[in-house]
């Protein structure tokens, strides 16, 4: 059964002119265009529409929706990654709301809260260096590598970064379980959109430091820990699918 554009924007709450502007911008494209020009929408598209605004609430902009999306993952690996981001960002809700409710106790009470509790759960900032401490101490250890560390300004960044990488990852591991080949067409474009991210993130990489990076996973125990771990053989995938995409990138 498809349905009107009046009839979506009735049923997700969203305008007549948001439809509009996403398939203007290719994001979400009709099923059908009658000969008067009025756009239909069946089942696929609800469900797209449904993830879009899912990284909409999630604050990703537009265009970073579209990147992602292009990859073309499946459905069911898109919802688990919102997920686990939506989950992220309602702890952290909790956490405001109670840092309120004790803001407001300790005015009643005239007690003053201390310091470190009144700012709990307005960045990710520390979220983010407990995260990184046990990577950053192996680099600085083993290699001599500074410390990772992650400002208040960077947190939106790595969120981005994070959510492309586990995207990118997920469906590297999905090939490797459907016996996809590491050279095949969905790998090296899986590879270029995960590159031409990162470039586009403040990142130079090319496809030789792509292919010396998963390399240097299958030497250091810790990154091939962590990459087995997540899926057994994807350390050496990656690393096959890296040289053949540079290899494509030379031709």
């Amino acid at each position: 059964m498809l349905l009107s554009v009046k009839e979506v924007s009735e049923m997700a709450d969203v305008t007549i002119k948001t439809l509009h502007h996403y398939h203007k911008i290719g994001l979400l494209m009709p099923s059908e265009i009658s000969e008067a020009g009025y756009r239909f929408y069946g089942e696929k598209e609800l469900q797209r529409l449904q993830e879009i605004l899912f990284y909409r609430e999630l604050e990703f902009s537009l265009e970073q929706i579209k990147e992602i999306m292009n990859t073309n993952p499946d459905r069911r690996t898109i919802l688990e990654k919102q997920e686990a981001l939506l989950i992220s960002k309602s702890q952290r809700l909790h956490t405001l709301i109670d840092t309120i409710k004790l803001s407001i106790t300790s005015m009643k009470e005239g007690i003053p809260l201390e310091n470190k509790r009144l700012f709990a759960g307005f960045s990710n900032e520390q979220q983010w260096n407990e995260a990184l401490e046990e990577q950053s101490k192996h680099l600085e250890e083993t290699y001599g590598i500074e410390p990772l560390t992650v400002q208040e300004a960077d947190v939106q960044k790595m969120n981005e970064q994070a959510a492309e990488a586990m995207t990118f990852m997920s469906n590297m591991a999905d090939s490797l379980r459907t016996g996809v080949k590491h050279n095949d067409v969905k790998v090296t474009d899986l590879i270029k959109f995960h590159i031409d991210f990162l470039n586009g993130h403040g990142h130079e990489l090319s496809a030789l430091d792509f292919a010396a990076q998963t390399k240097f996973f299958l030497q250091d125990d810790f990154h091939l820990s962590m990459l087995e771990t997540q899926q057994t053989g994807l350390s050496y995938y990656l690393a096959a699918a890296a040289e053949a995409y540079q290899a494509q990138s030379k031709g």
